[in-house]
């Protein structure tokens, strides 16, 4: 059987580490395997796939279903092929769905601790990809992707947004499905569907990678959605907090050391052996044009850096942009 570009759930997207280990009969997985390490060494734009909010009530979901389609101003498409637009649809789609008889189920002990806490009704999926990407195509992608993952199993709903830098879809999924099972999603299910979504717009034409971070050469974990919207606004006290303890830090000699760094560089470590693996075997294999573009995108990797050594970078081009404004006034 051709193994796919994600393995079960709970392996990596795409283990690099284990490509020098293939075996010469297990061709179609070569193959997968070449083919996602040349949509990575070429850089090719990584899909994202993140939950974000939902509701654990019924009032919440309606407000959060007139978030997405803009008061009724938006299309909201349905599992049933159906597309709703105007006022009041999502107070009816709740009660299509029967959000009333799940609240009123959906119950679970709070932390060993007495009395109930009400669990999630619906999740929000955000589907996306970077600027550029045609949005016709990306809805086209979204509306499969769900099919595939929850069609005749959890009701749901999407919408497309075009109103920011990048095009995006928000699926609206209940939770609890026709045949009463509960939907968790864990950080293995975002790296299946990743793999899935990543899948579905490449046969829309759109050219799509789904890979780990640390496989291409990225130590960066984004902040969570609240602190990096309000960051964006200038209203993070979390992010304001934490740049004044670094900048304090470095005027004090230097930034402390933190555990985390140990780890990163072993991951990169481990890394970039196996991509000098996999060089080596497709160099072995008489693909050496391949096998150089891996060391090259080895050698363009940045150094791996923990989140305060990133906010020091920032901090650092923040002071020089300064200067270099207060120069350019003083010789006018």
């Amino acid at each position: 059987m051709p193994r796919r570009a994600a393995k079960v759930l709970g392996e990596p997207l795409f283990d690099i580490r284990t490509f020098g280990r293939v075996g010469r009969t297990d061709r179609m997985r070569v193959r997968a395997d070449i083919e996602q390490i040349v949509r990575t060494v070429a850089r090719t734009p990584e899909v994202m796939v993140k939950v974000s909010g939902g509701a654990k009530r019924v009032k919440g979901a309606v407000a959060h279903l007139r978030y997405i389609d803009r008061n009724g101003k938006l299309e909201l498409q349905t599992d049933e092929g159906s597309t709703l637009k105007g006022d009041g649809i999502e107070r009816a789609l709740v009660s299509e769905w029967d959000l009333e008889s799940s609240a009123a189920r959906a119950r679970a002990p709070y932390r060993g601790e007495g009395g109930p806490r009400p669990a999630k009704l619906v999740h929000n999926v955000v589907l996306s990809m970077p600027r550029g990407t045609p949005p016709e195509k990306l809805l086209a992608a979204s509306r499969a992707f769900a099919r595939e993952q929850f069609g005749l199993q959890h009701r749901y709903a999407l919408v497309l947004h075009t109103d920011q830098d990048h095009p995006h879809v928000h699926l609206v999924v209940k939770a609890v499905s026709e045949q009463g099972s509960r939907l968790n999603i864990h950080k293995a299910t975002l790296r299946e569907w990743r793999s899935k979504f990543a899948h579905h717009l490449r046969a829309q034409g759109i050219a799509a990678n789904a890979t780990e971070r640390a496989v291409r050469g990225r130590s960066q974990s984004p902040f969570k959605d609240g602190i990096y919207r309000a960051s964006l606004r200038g209203e993070s006290r979390y992010l304001r907090d934490r740049l004044t303890r670094v900048a304090e830090e470095q005027r004090g000699g230097g930034l402390k050391a933190t555990p985390g760094k140990a780890k990163l560089v072993e991951t990169r470590r481990t890394v970039v052996a196996g991509w000098n693996t996999a060089a080596q075997a497709l160099l072995d294999a008489g693909q050496g044009a391949l096998a150089q573009r891996i060391w090259g995108f080895i050698g363009g990797m940045q150094p791996p850096l923990t989140t305060d050594e990133q906010l020091a970078q920032k901090l650092g081009e923040r002071n020089r942009t300064r200067e270099r404004e207060r120069r350019s006034e003083r010789t006018r």
